[in-house]
């Protein structure tokens, strides 16, 4: 059956759609990753025009457990998505066929994990029922119960080329962990790397004749809305700006800036980068020191850096040296002193209610797949309903 374009299994039908296709998500985007932007991705792609619907504080702290961000910073990292058209804010925890009709979205689309509210009840229940939910399939390797983990670990093995040690080996086992077992959503997995994944988060556009190239480098480490308001200045430098991130390996993060850090590694960073609004291009590995040979390839008529400290290179020379005896070098304070540095103590100050949430959420999961699974081993006769199926 095709309703809308769409087929009853969610796929796109080759017929010409004759209207705008609203799509509908929602969630708490605390700690926004390369996970979340992949889903609000392959939603984007479900039809026209995107709305992400963000819940408040409270609501996220009724159900889930305290936000790392407040609500007015989530709002801001969502709109900072290059595929989001709309953003909802205070959007109710409960999708509703109410919510939807309001924001004349046809359905919403969620991944293929969970969501409970603080009762246990699954949040799309209502939706489901009526055929107005689409799923997409969840960004394995990359979870915000994971993140908060290698924060609070303090451990390097995370990005690591060597064998991870016993430290990080008993974090994935036990992060977050109840008593009953681990949660399949919940759980740590590997992050997996593919060219296929950059392509379809890369723009793909090439500079053109008239916009001005604007070359900036750095960690970038948690993506965070410190980084975005910086781009998003930089980005308003120009009339049209084509700005390239350069992100360094995890080693050179690691030299300047200490401690466990980067938290993600560059794969990972990659993908957080691309996924912004603001950026046209991504070098990968890029050297620290912006060399003459980096701006000639580029043509890059503008480097940039924020407030924070320039740390020297190996050799104890500036960095940014070059760029500066071009006179194309450029200071930017964006008015948002937020770090990954500060994120980090967030954590650190809640570590014990982060725990809690933590606990608190793969134990809801738990719940319900044995509700799942206790309602399939009843069912004696006839064909299994979906949720029995999953």
């Amino acid at each position: 059956m095709i309703k809308n374009g769409v087929t009853s299994h969610g796929s796109w039908s080759p017929e010409k759609r004759k209207r705008t296709v609203r799509v509908w998500c929602d969630g708490c985007y605390d700690m926004v990753h390369y996970g979340h932007s992949n889903q609000l991705r392959q939603a984007r792609a479900m039809g026209d025009y995107l709305i992400v619907g963000v819940h408040t504080d409270e609501e996220v702290a009724k159900h889930k457990g305290p936000p790392v961000f407040t609500q007015e910073e989530r709002y801001k990292m969502v709109r900072a998505i290059k595929w989001v058209d709309e953003v909802i804010e205070g959007a109710p925890y409960v999708t509703t066929l109410e919510t939807l009709d309001k924001y004349n979205s046809d359905f919403c689309v969620h991944g293929d994990d969970i969501t409970l509210t603080a009762d246990g009840k699954d949040t799309y229940e209502e939706v489901k029922k009526m055929g107005r939910y689409r799923e997409c399939k969840r960004t394995q390797g990359v979870s915000t119960t994971d993140l908060v983990g290698r924060m609070l670990l303090m451990t390097k093995a995370h990005h690591s080329n060597i064998e991870k040690n016993s430290d990080y080996q008993e974090h994935t086992d036990n992060f977050g962990k109840g008593p009953k077992g681990h949660s399949p959503w919940t759980g740590v997995s590997q992050f997996l790397q593919t060219s296929q994944k950059i392509i379809q988060f890369a723009s793909g556009k090439e500079p053109q004749p008239n916009d001005t190239i604007i070359y900036v480098a750095g960690a970038f480490d948690l993506f965070h809305i410190g980084h975005v308001d910086f781009l998003e200045s930089v980005y308003k430098l120009a009339e049209r700006p084509y700005i390239i991130v350069g992100l360094h390996f995890d080693q050179e993060v690691n030299r300047y800036k200490g401690k466990n850090y980067p938290i993600m590694n560059v794969h990972e960073r990659t993908l957080s980068v691309l996924a912004c609004r603001y950026v046209s291009e991504v070098v990968i590995g890029a050297p620290y020191s912006v060399t003459a040979d980096l701006l000639d390839h580029f043509k890059v008529d503008l480097v940039c850096h924020g407030k924070t400290e320039v740390m020297a290179d190996k050799d104890a020379s500036d960095p940014y040296a070059e760029p500066k005896r071009r006179n194309i070098f450029k200071s930017i304070h964006s008015g948002n002193d937020l770090t990954t540095d500060h994120i980090v103590q967030r954590i650190i100050k809640n570590r014990l209610q982060f725990e809690a949430r933590n606990q608190k959420k793969e134990a809801k999961e738990l719940a319900a797949i044995e509700a799942v699974k206790k309602r399939c081993d009843d069912q004696t006769r006839g064909i299994p309903d979906q949720k029995c199926s999953e």
